[in-house]
């Protein structure tokens, strides 16, 4: 046999050896999941701030020097103690001129009652023209009008003289005075609102809503009511608070209100939560988020988000049948909850999805699947 003849022979050999093991080539090994169905609760976050209870301005209701500043600044006041005294001189001047013009009216209603009281049996007997008698009522009305708003000034000049003396509204922590003693307060452009008092037994957290959430919620409550559901006016939807440095807040809190309208300017809507602060821990002005429920799917189905291969907005799966066969499923996509994604429409709970090994397989082809450990899923 000649060298040429034997060189191909050898050569077809080794080709028809290529095609065998090719084709004895083991399926290639993908790692699938199973689907999991369960109720999957959708949770949102909104950015809010803190306020007190009751957070009341401490206002100078009267002006003139501030002459006592009566407790320690950040400190914890009670209701009824004195905070502020501002010099009292002029409104007791003022006191002192109102006191002598109610005198002067009495003395003048005195003088007109005894004038009716001469003239009225004159008047019966013709002693005196009538018409003198009703001039004395005349004044004796008069001097009556003339000591009712004399009086009535002297309530006013006792009331200002009381606001010198300024006191604390409610329980709760001060803050820092905005005024010395020395100072001259209660007229711009000197300070008018002296201090702030927060009672922080509860804390509120306003947040804002979003439109479409808004619209999302309503939509949840009417799905409700056309299932027959009543909404139970005791059962309030727990929110938690998460704190700037990442801990989550050990107490739960519960909408107080949503306002009446959404902002046009911002297209929000304002909420209000409370919050318990039995430790005092919590004080107005914080940053934080609020997480909140906003609706619960029930018997979703869920696969992890790296099973899903998304082209211009298409998003497709690959999935194993009985025959270890691979399958291309087109899938719509709904919320993400966790390292998983909620599959609307095109996934069967049966179905098993391949999670690795996508890039090595197509439509069709045999594999070899391996299911992944169940401890290395999210819950």
């Amino acid at each position: 046999m000649s060298k040429q003849a034997m060189l191909f022979f050898a050569l077809l050999m080794f080709i028809s050896c290529g095609q065998k093991e090719q084709q004895q080539a083991p399926p290639p090994g993908v790692t699938i999941v199973e689907v999991k169905q369960k109720d999957v609760p959708i949770i949102d976050e909104f950015v809010g701030q803190t306020y007190g209870q009751s957070d009341i301005a401490i206002r100078a209701r009267v002006d003139g020097f501030l002459e006592g500043v009566h407790f320690q600044e950040g400190s914890q006041v009670k209701k009824g103690q004195l905070l502020y005294s501002i010099d009292p001189a002029p409104q007791m001047a003022r006191v002192t001129e109102a006191m002598s013009k109610v005198a002067e009216a009495k003395t003048i209603l005195a003088k007109a009652e005894s004038d009716v009281t001469r003239y009225r049996p004159l008047a019966e007997i013709n002693a005196v023209a009538q018409s003198d008698l009703d001039a004395a009522e005349a004044q004796y009305g008069a001097a009556k009008a003339s000591l009712e708003a004399a009086n009535a000034s002297l309530d006013y000049a006792n009331i200002q003289l009381s606001y010198t003396k300024i006191y604390s509204p409610i329980n709760g922590f001060i803050g820092k005075t905005e005024a010395k003693v020395g100072d001259y307060v209660g007229r711009e452009p000197n300070p008018v609102v002296l201090n702030e008092v927060s009672n922080i037994d509860t804390i509120l957290v306003q947040f804002s809503i979003s439109e479409t959430e808004y619209l999302k919620v309503m939509q949840q409550v009417a799905k409700l009511i056309e299932k027959g559901e009543k909404l139970k006016k005791n059962t309030k939807q727990p929110l938690e608070l998460i704190l700037a440095d990442g801990s989550i807040y050990k107490y739960d809190g519960y909408v107080d209100f949503a306002n009446r309208q959404i902002d046009p300017t911002t297209g929000t809507m304002l909420i209000q939560a409370s919050f318990p602060n039995p430790d005092k821990v919590l004080r107005p002005g914080l940053y934080g988020k609020v997480r909140a429920t906003m609706n619960v799917i029930k018997d979703a189905l869920l696969i992890p988000q790296k099973a899903i291969m998304e082209i211009q907005g298409i998003y497709n799966i690959y999935v194993v049948d009985t025959a270890n066969t691979i399958q291309i499923k087109q899938v719509k996509v709904g919320e993400k909850f966790k390292a998983d994604w909620i599959i609307l429409e095109g996934l069967n709970p049966s179905d098993r999805v391949i999670v690795e090994g996508l890039q090595k397989v197509r439509t069709g082809q045999k594999v070899s699947p391996t299911m992944m450990n169940q401890n290395s899923e999210s819950n």
